[in-house]
């Protein structure tokens, strides 16, 4: 499969969007149905201010989209083809847990400055 610089513009921001913990769960907490925001609120725990910040972000990238209903606002995913992106993501992170994680790790370790090179720095 080919994946041509264009293509992998328009997809990194995508991922970068949704590696964010909060807007993933309010995307796997909507799933196919359109809710409130309260709603989203106690599905997610997260706090009315938090919950409509990402609901803008996601709202304005087209991964969910607003209908009014009477005096409420409901949110729902712009399609529901990305539930099964993410379930597909899910089930080959199963299939191959130590590659991910040895990688998260890997990028994701203090580091370490060697004592003496830092005196040494210092002294100088």
């Amino acid at each position: 499969m080919k994946f041509p610089e264009h293509d992998q513009q328009q997809i990194i921001p995508a991922l970068k969007l949704l590696g964010e913990p909060n807007r993933l769960r309010i995307l796997c907490g909507l799933g196919p149905e359109c809710r409130p925001v309260t709603d989203i609120i106690n599905a997610t725990g997260l706090g009315q201010t938090n919950v409509s910040f990402h609901l803008r972000v996601l709202r304005e990238a087209g991964f969910v989209r607003a209908e009014r209903r009477g005096s409420f606002i409901y949110y729902c995913l712009a399609d529901t083809g990305l539930l099964r992106i993410l379930h597909g993501l899910k089930h080959w992170l199963d299939a191959h847990p130590a590659t991910v994680t040895s990688e998260v790790n890997q990028h994701s370790r203090p580091i370490r400055h060697n004592s003496a090179a830092a005196k040494t720095r210092r002294v100088r």
